[in-house]
């Protein structure tokens, strides 16, 4: 327990205490402590005490929680800081940069008119097909855009004649194979990280250097892929058996220039 003129740096709490000072609750700093996240207290007697060094702890615990991390991943992190294995200020570093945006596509709210100003477009029923589609929600007054990105790229395709419902079902199938693609590539990063066979000096410059050459490869490949699929529907001689309009505005121009022949 503190006294006036006792050094702060160190005071004594019991879990009550400590508990009033951090804002945990005393369940909570003991659930900390069952999972090895927390350092046991000192006990004297039947009473624990806990320390500066418990302060601090907590609050290390409550900004991670923040960043998202489980109370099994804080463990082993605190683990290896305390061991000397990483640094707090380096992992801080690395975790902001992995934290930052690839995709640069972030939800939004928006009204009618910003809607239809992004889409391009106020043909009827704009609204209604991009809630259906989940790409759009109404939340009271407002309208919460999930992709603003997704939103041009889908109204681009329509404008070329590819239908909301069939660019999301292609945005699906997409969507699928990257996460696996991004998955595959995490491990194999990381794998080869814990071999050796990549320089980890600077984890924070290495993920800052992957984001744009990451995507452009992905950019570079996705179209050669793209080429190969489509130099073979073109071979396979598919193409002929596709509905054209332009086929059936000839037939129909032709068939109007053969009546006025005869």
């Amino acid at each position: 327990m503190t006294t006036p003129e006792q050094d702060p740096a160190q005071a004594e709490h019991t879990i009550d205490e400590i508990a009033t000072l951090s804002r945990v609750p005393s369940r909570t700093i003991r659930f900390y402590q069952s999972r090895g996240a927390l350092m046991a207290p000192e006990i004297r007697g039947r009473v624990a005490y806990y320390g500066p060094k418990h302060v601090a702890r907590l609050e290390l615990i409550a900004q991670l929680q923040d960043r998202g991390l489980s109370i099994n991943a804080i463990r082993d992190l605190l683990a290896s800081i305390d061991k000397g294995e990483t640094d707090l200020a380096e992992w801080l570093g690395v975790e902001q940069e992995l934290q930052a945006s690839w995709a640069n596509d972030h939800p939004r709210t928006v009204t009618e008119a910003e809607l239809y100003e992004l889409a391009g477009t106020r043909r009827p029923g704009l609204i209604a097909d991009l809630m259906r589609a989940r790409l759009l929600e109404r939340r009271g007054e407002v309208l919460f855009l999930l992709s603003p990105a997704l939103l041009v790229v889908a109204m681009k395709l329509e404008s070329a004649g590819i239908d909301l419902d069939t660019a999301l079902k292609a945005a699906d199938i997409v969507r699928k194979n990257m996460a696996r693609t991004a998955n595959d590539l995490v491990d194999l990063f990381v794998k080869r990280a814990q071999d050796g066979a990549i320089e980890a000096n600077a984890p924070a410059e290495v993920f800052q250097a992957l984001r744009p050459t990451g995507l452009e490869a992905v950019r570079v490949i996705f179209g050669r892929e793209m080429e190969r699929a489509l130099r073979k529907l073109l071979e396979s001689g598919k193409m002929a058996t596709l509905p054209s309009k332009v086929r059936r505005g000839n037939a129909k121009t032709g068939a109007d220039a053969d009546k006025k022949k005869r």
